[in-house]
Order: structure tokens, then sequence, then C-alpha cells
């Protein structure tokens, strides 16, 4: 026999057990993954279960509700002492206001002025999305007495309060980039900087929301007692 022969014969019989064997591998290494994505099938089956009746799990749930029934509370407070709204007072109600709140942002404007009714425009988007703060507005002719004690000299005129003292103050447009069209956010991002309102977390909005839904619901529960009797 050809020795060349028998060699090239013993290397392809090798060969293809080495391919025999690759194949044995792979296959093995597919059931094997099947088995391991079934099984976490049923682990994940199994944890589901068991967190429908974890203690952890309901108390984290009771937490978040007292969290949310508490912050209702808070804002039906803040709500009563005139928050979340942009509102017009007089004067002899100003030191009342500003002292209610712990931050108040008051604009002094003057109702012929096209720059104060810009501002109003804009004070007004953003009193109910920052509900903490109090946003009130007062006519400066019909206020003397707190125009001259504040030495306010230029209208738009809004001045921030916290804990009723006047801490800053905006002159006009002069921080807004002295322009008639700058747009709600610039004014929002320059309160946010001098810490008179604060930056919405993430899901605020809907916790907002699921408040009103929770506080009209209260509301229409009490309306419908009311008329029963």
């Amino acid at each position: 026999m050809d020795p060349d022969s028998v060699k090239s014969t013993l290397s392809n019989l090798a060969f293809g057990n080495v391919l025999a064997a690759a194949a044995r591998d792979y296959q093995k290494e597919l059931m094997a993954n099947d088995k391991a994505q079934s099984s976490s099938s049923v682990n994940q089956e199994v944890d589901l279960d068991e967190l429908m009746d974890d203690p952890e799990l309901e108390k984290l749930h009771a937490d978040r509700i007292a969290a949310l029934k508490k912050e209702a509370e808070k804002r039906q407070e803040l709500k009563i002492q005139g928050h979340g709204e942009y509102r017009e007072i007089t004067e002899p109600d100003f030191l009342g206001e500003v002292r209610g709140s712990n931050k108040v942002i008051s604009h002094f404007y003057h109702r012929e002025f096209y720059r104060c009714k810009i501002m109003d425009k804009h004070l007004k988007s953003l009193a109910p999305r920052h509900f903490n703060t109090k946003f009130i507005k007062l006519d400066a002719e019909n206020a003397p007495f707190f125009v001259t004690k504040l030495g306010i000299k230029t209208l738009p005129c809004v001045i921030l309060f916290r804990n009723g003292v006047a801490t800053d103050r905006l002159i006009g447009f002069q921080d807004l980039g002295a322009k008639d069209d700058f747009p709600t956010r610039t004014l929002e991002v320059l309160l946010l900087k001098k810490g008179i309102i604060e930056e919405k977390k993430q899901g605020e909005d809907d916790d907002d929301d699921y408040l009103e839904n929770k506080q009209r619901t209260v509301r229409s529960s009490i309306n419908t007692d009311s008329d029963s009797d």
C-alpha cells in the first residue's frame, strides 16, 4: 500500500472525526441553551407569582400610596393659599400674600405696558407647573406704597420673595436676552437658577395628574353623598 495514500486516508478520517465531534458539541450547546431558556422562563413565572404576595412589595405599594396622599394634602393646603395659578392681588393684601408662602414671585406691572403683558403671559404659563411657588401680580399704579418701599423704578419688575423677604428681582427683560420674543423656558431657567422654583423630576407630571384625578374623585364622592342626603 502506498504510504502517502495511507497517510492521506488517516488524515481524512481524523478530520472527519473532528468535524463529527464539533457537530456533537454544537448540538449539545444548543440543547443546553434551550434548557437554560426554558428554565429561566419557568423561574420567571415562579418569581412573578411569588412577588404577587411579597410583603416587601406590598409595603412599597403602601408607602407609595401614603406619599401620594401626603402630597395631595400638601397640594390642597397650597391651593388654599393661592398656589397653582397666576393671580392679581391688591395692595392691602400684599403683605399677607407674601408672608403666607415660603416662595413668592410677584410681578409689579402697568396695564398699558406691552412688556408687562408679555411677562404676564409667561408667568401665567409657569404658575400651574410650579405649584410650590406662589405667583401673583400687582398693579403698580394702585400700589404706590410698596412701589416706593421696594424701590421699583422700571416695569415690568418681578420681585422674588423667600419667607417674606425680597431676595432678588428681574428688571425689564435685561436678564432675558433684552428681547420681547424670548420663550417661556428662558424665564423658567432663570427662575430655576435663582432657586425660586424647582425643576420637576421625571414622573412628577404623572403624579400631578394622578393627584388631580384623585382629588376630583374625592370631590365627586362628597357631592354624590350630599345629593343622596
